[in-house]
Order: C-alpha cells, then sequence, then structure tokens
C-alpha cells in the first residue's frame, strides 16, 4: 500500500520526478506550489497553493502525511530558501506527527566537501556561496531535530533519464560526479521504502 507524501520543491526538476515516480509507484502526493498552474492535479496528486515560507500552508500539506520529501530549491530566487523553509517543515512535522523526513542537498556540503573536485569547489565558493551557506543551514536544522531523517547529497544534476545506474551511500570515495534527477528521484523512493539511511547523509552520484 502506498504512503501519503508532503512534497516541498515539487516543481524543481528532482521534484517533478518525484512526482512522476511516485504516483507511479501508488503513492500519493500533497504538493505544495506557489503556482498551481505548474502542476495540474490528477489522481492521487493534491496541489496546495502557498509558500515554503508561510508556515499555515506548510502545515496544510504536512497534516495527513506518512513522510515528507523536500527538494526545495532557490531557482534564482534573491535569497536562498532552503534553510528557511526547511525549518517551516520541521515546525509542521513535530506539530502534526509525521516522523520520516528525506531532503535534498548537494555534495559539497558538510563534511562531503572534499569528494567534490578543487576545481569545482572553487566555483561553488565563487558562484554558489550562499546558495551553498543556505544548505548547510537546513543539514544543521535538520540534523538537530529527532525526526527519522535521511539528507540526500547528489552529484552534479542532469536532465537525463532514470537509468537505476548509479552508486550511492557513505563512503566517502563516492565522488561527485554527474546523475540525472530522474536518478535521485529513484534513489528518494527507494530510501523511503527501505529505511537503510535513517539519520545518515548518503551520496548519490554516477560510477
Amino acid at each position: 500500500m502506498g504512503m501519503q507524501i508532503a512534497l516541498f520543491g515539487a516543481t524543481g526538476g528532482t521534484g517533478l520526478q518525484v512526482v512522476e515516480q511516485a504516483l507511479e509507484a501508488g503513492h500519493r502526493i500533497r504538493a505544495l506550489v506557489r503556482d498551481p498552474a505548474k502542476l495540474p492535479e490528477r489522481e492521487g496528486l493534491i496541489v496546495i497553493q502557498g509558500d515554503a515560507l508561510d508556515q499555515d500552508a506548510v502545515n496544510r500539506c504536512v497534516q495527513g502525511a506518512d513522510a515528507v520529501i523536500c527538494s526545495l530549491g532557490s531557482h534564482g530566487k534573491a535569497e536562498p530558501v532552503e534553510d528557511l523553509g526547511t525549518q517551516c517543515i520541521l515546525r509542521a512535522m513535530q506539530a502534526h506527527g509525521p516522523r520520516r523526513l528525506i531532503a535534498v542537498t548537494s555534495m559539497g556540503v558538510g563534511d562531503s566537501i572534499e569528494q567534490v573536485a578543487a576545481v569545482f569547489r572553487a566555483i561553488m565558493k565563487l558562484t554558489l556561496r550562499r546558495v551553498m551557506e543556505a544548505k548547510e543551514r537546513q543539514e544543521q536544522a535538520i540534523m538537530a531535530s529527532d525526526l527519522d531523517w535521511t539528507i540526500v547529497r547528489p552529484g552534479g544534476l542532469t536532465n537525463g533519464p532514470r537509468t537505476g545506474n548509479y552508486q550511492s551511500g557513505l563512503d566517502k570515495s563516492i565522488k561527485a560526479t554527474r546523475i540525472s534527477r530522474a536518478d535521485v528521484a529513484d534513489f528518494i523512493l527507494k530510501e523511503l521504502a527501505a529505511g537503510d539511511y535513517i539519520r545518515a547523509t548518503p551520496a548519490v552520484s554516477l560510477p
């Protein structure tokens, strides 16, 4: 029997893949989106209009869910939303009951920095500093909670197909190569079912 999943970041590249694959697997999705026109409702999908920084809207999305998936991204916004949006999600989960959280950040965050090639570390510092700092704060907030969390750290994201041919785990020898958003979604949903990485930070990337 499928789960009811509260999804944040549903109209981003990874979020859209989570929607497709979760519905295909028989799950039901409650997605919080600012613009419902970007995600038409269909069987198994409930679209809730609102912003991830609006606590009331986040509460409505989380209520009744069995698990929460967070794939929030800044997508060109003036200020990153990953950390503040995640804090709203954590408060909603504490208030309304679901304990299982899977959040997507990035390789290069926290203790995965050495898994990123030096040239890309330099680029990240120059062009993505504020986003990476927000992701650091996001991870710290999740880790400080008592929830059953998993933080998924993918390598560089592409729009390629789902292949299932990727490496994942806690081994620091996994490097930040490319991986499709479809394969990241595949890993998220497999982890939701298996629970192999509770309170852990698996990397996921191509071999």
